[in-house]
């Protein structure tokens, strides 16, 4: 029999052990990495192929998270915002929580109230919802602690996902004001810090953990403008690289002391970059009743149709003027350009010069993730348009289109057992063999929309349509 003290150690220690096994434990796996070192992934399956298990589901855009025993996803109907444990071998519902949203932030299609993937320590969940904040649950559904937060001035609204990391639960919060990334304790749900992020807009990409030789634990978020990384202890910011687009939706993928980091914003394509002059020369060119902000009425000459109704995503604290923050932000914008990158960690304070290792310009997607894996970098956007990059000098390999899945994509790419699982909205899901010279050897039709990212795990592969959760595997 053991000893008491020796249970209580080992309760203590689970979730740390479970955080260092390179579990499913958040979006897209393994420090967002979205590959799986499981064997044996069926490259045939579909709704009635290969299923060990299907169970309904509520709408929800969040990917399968895994804890020790259980599935957790969230889900939404009308006001009503569910948390649900699955068990994780069977499918069975172990439990489902809801609360109900006092009000309804901005959305822009496809996302939706229930976006945000959780996070879990091993036992107990932890979700974020943008119409209320973040929730903690036990490893029966019992609730351990909220955090209400919002409303949030997004007007695509929020997605990025809550990651556990060292004791803590990490949100970030990046919106057109008010933007900011917290830490809360994992048991208690009090705030151990909290950084106001000033010059983040709207932002969705989760953030990913970093920790450099001989240093502590970091937290690595790529936000506007900048990758920045914080000491996941104090909160304090330890180094930043000024080299992103303004609106970062995809998640970084960390090798190593490198990042692969994946930026798409609208009008920030490489030759698009203009010059636009300091807001005090603005207010002399412009502003007619000498009041120190600009009006539609006022910016009209200088911006024409694109202001013909609104401001629009010019007014960013919507007051119906722009001033000097406004305009700054303008001018940022118009300087910034659309990449891939391979960008250099570490270091202290800023280390922008010579961090970029290589950028890659052309089929850029807008809202997956990029997947590295074995030393090639892989990309999918809109229209099935699949490109592979070596990771070293970025250098394009391959590209052309999966044929047979060319809708719009918002699911990452995942990878297992020599083989990529690529999903679009339609919910045709390409499995590729990986490669300089890659080749989709089968495409399947799972007959329902997809906007989740595929997960495995337990020699599965679990793929969330809009009306349920499916468990593959090969027959036994």
């Amino acid at each position: 029999m053991q000893h008491p003290l020796t249970l209580l150690l080992a309760t203590l220690l689970l979730p740390a052990a479970f955080e260092a096994a390179a579990e499913w434990n958040r979006f897209r796996g393994p420090n967002g990495t979205g590959v799986a070192g499981d064997t044996n992934i069926p490259v045939e399956f579909g709704p009635e192929t290969n299923v060990v298990w299907k169970t309904p589901l509520p709408d929800g855009n969040s990917s399968p998270v895994f804890g020790r025993e259980s599935i957790f996803l969230t889900a939404f109907e009308g006001d009503k915002l569910f948390t649900i444990a699955l068990d994780r071998k069977s499918g069975r519902a172990q439990w489902r929580r809801e609360i109900v949203r006092t009000r309804a932030g901005s959305l822009r299609k496809p996302n939706n109230p229930a976006a945000p993937s959780a996070a879990t320590d091993g036992a107990n969940v932890f979700v974020f919802f943008q119409d209320f904040g973040m929730i903690a649950y036990g490893p029966d559904g019992n609730e351990l602690w909220r955090i209400e937060q919002g409303p949030f001035n997004n007007p695509m609204g929020l997605a990025a996902s809550p990651i556990y990391a060292g004791g803590k639960v990490i949100q970030v919060c990046d919106s057109e004001t008010g933007s900011y990334m917290y830490a809360a304790d994992a048991r208690s749900g009090e705030i151990v810090w909290r950084n106001e992020r000033p010059y983040s807009l709207r932002g969705f990409s989760t953030p990913v953990l970093y920790r450099p030789a001989g240093g502590g634990l970091q937290i690595v978020v790529a936000g506007s403008y900048e990758l920045a990384a914080f000491d996941a202890a104090s909160g304090e910011k330890v180094w930043f690289v000024q080299a992103l687009t303004w609106q970062l939706k995809p998640t970084p993928v960390i090798a190593g002391d490198y990042a692969y980091v994946l930026g798409w914003a609208g009008n920030a394509d490489l030759g698009l970059q203009e010059e636009v002059p300091s807001f005090r020369e603005a207010l002399g060119a412009y502003d007619g009743d000498n009041d120190g902000r600009l009006s539609r009425e006022e910016l009209l000459p200088a911006f024409g149709r694109k202001v013909a109704k609104s401001l629009g995503s010019f007014d960013l604290d919507l007051t119906g003027f722009m001033e000097e923050r406004d305009w700054e932000h303008h001018r940022r914008k118009k300087k910034v350009v659309n990449a891939m990158r391979k960008i250099k960690l570490g270091g202290k304070g800023d280390m922008t010069a010579g961090a970029v290792q290589w950028s890659h310009h052309k089929s850029l997607p807008n809202v997956p993730s990029p997947l590295l894996y074995d030393g090639i970098v892989y990309l999918v956007k809109d229209g099935g348009v699949f490109t592979a990059l070596d990771a070293q000098d970025g250098k394009a390999l391959k590209q052309g289109r999966l044929r047979e899945a060319m809708d719009r994509y918002f699911a990452s790419p995942v990878a297992a057992d020599g083989k990529i699982f690529a999903a679009d909205e339609a919910g045709k899901v390409s499995v590729i063999a990986p490669g300089a010279e890659w080749e989709v050897l089968r495409t399947n039709d799972m007959r329902d929309e997809i906007h989740a990212t595929p997960a495995i795990v337990d020699g599965r592969l679990f793929v969330r349509t809009k009306s349920a959760l499916y468990c593959f595997a090969m027959p036994q």
